[in-house]
């Protein structure tokens, strides 16, 4: 414990006093298990729902832009570049901005159809460029799964799902 935590997207940084699970003390917490830890010098108003907690010696990223592999699972018209919906990632939900379509691919495979579409259509795969509108914490799924998988959402239903490929800082 005192161990120094820093919380993205904030940057707010605190230490940790205490680890309980089950309101049971812990000592040390691993990957994986489902705790509780009170910190000692953030005001309770700066920590959000879609915060990351991080050490200083290796802070979880903010996205300016990402790069995301997507599957459309329903949409009622065409997405072209510029549409925003919410992004559901981890605990956060932020409108993201489809910034650039890069390439069409075949949800088979993973094999490129289509160099630069100008649209996607229900039940196409595509990589593409994402710009958040607010600061959002994430990771490259390869690096941390829990933090690069996502899905989007807009009209009350859900739009697609996909995994972060690239994060630009």
């Amino acid at each position: 414990m005192d161990r120094e935590l820093i919380f993205m997207p904030e940057g707010e940084r605190g230490e940790v006093k205490s680890i309980e699970t089950h309101y049971t003390r812990m000592n040390e917490a691993n990957p994986g298990d489902n705790i509780g830890f009170n910190v000692k010098g953030i005001p309770r108003d700066k920590i959000k729902r879609g915060d990351v907690a991080g050490y200083p010696d290796d802070i979880p990223k903010v996205a300016k832009s990402f790069t995301g592999r997507i599957f459309v699972i329903h949409h009622p018209t065409a997405i072209a570049m510029g549409y925003t919906p919410v992004l559901h990632i981890h605990t956060a939900q932020v409108a993201v901005r489809f910034d650039k379509l890069i390439s069409k691919i075949d949800p088979r495979s993973g094999q490129i159809v289509e160099e630069n579409p100008s649209y996607l259509r229900t039940g196409d795969a595509a990589v593409v460029r994402f710009v958040p509108l607010q600061p959002v914490a994430l990771e490259k799924y390869t690096d941390f799964p829990q933090l690069g998988r996502f899905a989007l959402r807009d009209m009350g239903t859900t739009i697609g799902a996909g995994v972060v490929l690239e994060v630009e800082e």
